[in-house]
């Protein structure tokens, strides 16, 4: 895992606000720690409700810089530290000026 590479992963069970249900991510966490051995990386959720990229600090991320099938938002109100295991697939590369 690479940071700015996005991946799909399976998100525990939501509790009130927290995201929940396979979803894509984006992987934020600095690249020395995603080589280490700790098995937890820091990501942003990011949702295909493009009215969020409105709220300060979110990036709309076109589905040609995503590779994903929709338009999405990253949302950085929803940072997110997962164990490596809910990874699932690699999807894309954000490009450098992206990220």
């Amino acid at each position: 895992m690479i940071r700015g590479e996005i991946w799909w992963a399976k998100l525990p069970s939501p509790r009130g606000s927290e995201p929940g249900k396979t979803r894509p991510v984006l992987i934020i966490q600095a690249d020395s720690f995603n080589r280490s051995a700790i098995n937890t990386v820091i990501c942003a959720v990011i949702t295909s409700n493009t009215n969020l990229a409105a709220s300060p600090g979110n990036i709309l991320l076109e589905k040609s810089e995503s590779g994903l099938d929709k338009t999405s938002v990253i949302n950085f109100s929803q940072i997110i530290t997962l164990d490596k295991s809910y990874f699932t697939e690699m999807v894309s590369m954000l490009s450098k000026p992206m990220i």
